[in-house]
């Protein structure tokens, strides 16, 4: 029977040797165990030192990442005189974008990396802040030329521990970066209030005068990539919370060209559909990112005001990443809003000075009613104003020579107002 399995010997050495000879020496036997048991060990020893990588990549490698990319440029304390602090805090200061709910920080705490977190945002008496959600990013994304081939995103799902579905759907991770939020304010009521009607920023405003320190924080979408290519996706965001959505982020997408990306076309035929049915459901339509032509197309489509959340003025910073004067002019013609950046694409000075240069060169083209904040806070960038910094902005319109009212609207006024026109009524 040589060549023969043996039928009496034990189960795992039938797996484990599944040819052996009738008569089996013992010194045979024992050699076998001692090689399995020995290859035990090591695939055990393996699976620590890889359970060991992952537990410490994602304690550490998140944090490192983010600190090479959103950073704060190193600087001594902004000088703010105590009449500006004082006046400072009377204000309602809001900002119209931050990617804070794309890193693994916790809103609530103070972190030592990034720009934003609720700490922070109170130190800077922010009553508003616009939380985008990133869903995809190119590789070696510029402001010339992008494809949608590659994606920087999903490394970060991965490394971050973010649920399975985040590792394909684009909506998913939006959703994701949502319950985020909506997490935070179940955690902490007391200090953070998710903005879904006009209610809700009545409740903040209120409760603001009356001496609290509560934000009111507003979902928005980084491009309508996140909509996975289905209009259905649209009510299903709305449901998570969603009340601001822009079309493109550094690629074309399925909802037309992106500034930055390799068509510079107009709407598709879908993101005209798209762009209709985000006006039906009431959600504020941002033009960030958009190509020149999907903005002229959605100007001429809706009546709506829009928003360019975070952005700057071609004639004070001639960057690709800034669309020209005429489009802003029209879009402050047409009651929109513009948030202006705090990164040097945007600005091209970030210091609190260049800002309110830039500031002053938006208000000379679409009026003072139609300026606001848009710092786009850990979006990748670097900065000089933190969240905690935002009464040297102050300091510095009215250094610029902008009057008290005035500094009030560019400060937060005109977004709150914008907010109490546009986000839909309580059902």
């Amino acid at each position: 029977m040589a060549g023969k399995c043996h039928s009496q010997l034990a189960v795992w050495v039938v797996v484990t040797l599944p040819c052996v000879p009738a008569v089996v020496d013992s010194d045979f036997i024992s050699s076998q165990s001692r090689a399995l048991l020995m290859m035990r060990r090591i695939l055990i020893a393996a699976a620590v030192l890889l359970v060991f990588v992952a537990v410490v990549g994602r304690l550490v490698v998140p944090g490192r990442l983010e600190r090479a990319t959103n950073q704060v440029e190193p600087h001594a304390p902004w000088p703010v005189d105590d009449a500006t602090r004082a006046f400072h805090q009377t204000l309602l200061v809001g900002d119209l974008h931050a990617d804070t709910l794309l890193w693994d920080r916790d809103l609530l705490e103070r972190a030592n990396r990034g720009h934003v977190d609720l700490v922070r945002l109170a130190e800077g008496n922010a009553a508003v802040q616009v939380f985008a959600t990133v869903t995809k990013t190119p590789s070696g994304q510029n402001y010339e030329s992008n494809t949608a081939e590659t994606d920087n995103i999903t490394a970060l799902a991965l490394i971050q521990g973010w649920p399975l579905a985040t590792w394909t759907s684009l909506k998913a991770r939006a959703l994701h970066q949502a319950a985020r939020l909506h997490d935070a304010a179940a955690r902490a009521p007391d200090r953070l209030v998710v903005l879904e009607d006009r209610g809700d920023l009545e409740e903040v405003l209120a409760r603001r005068a009356r001496g609290e320190s509560v934000l009111g924080g507003l979902l928005a979408t980084e491009g309508s990539h996140a909509l996975d290519g289905e209009l259905a996706s649209i009510a299903e965001l709305r449901g998570a919370g969603f009340r601001m959505m822009s079309l493109q982020h550094f690629f074309d997408n399925s909802l037309g060209g992106s500034l930055h990306g390799q068509s510079k076309s107009g709407l598709t035929p879908f993101g005209r559909e798209v762009v209709l049915e985000l006006v039906r459901q009431k959600i504020m339509l941002d033009v960030a990112h958009s190509s020149p032509a999907v903005v002229e197309e959605v100007l001429a489509m809706v009546e709506v005001p829009l928003v360019v959340s975070h952005t700057g003025i071609h004639s004070i910073c001639p960057s690709p990443r800034n669309i020209s004067d005429r489009l802003m002019r029209k879009i402050g013609e047409r009651g929109g809003l513009i948030g202006i950046g705090f990164w040097d694409a945007a600005v091209c000075d970030i210091t609190p000075a260049g800002i309110a240069r830039a500031i002053r060169g938006a208000v000379s083209v679409a009026g003072i009613d139609h300026v606001a904040l848009g710092s786009d806070w850990d979006g990748g960038t670097t900065v000089m104003v933190d969240a905690s910094e935002l009464p040297a902005l102050t300091q510095a319109l009215l250094a610029e020579g902008f009057t008290r009212p005035e500094v009030g609207q560019i400060m937060g006024g005109n977004l709150v107002r914008y907010l109490r026109e546009n986000l839909p009524v309580p059902e």
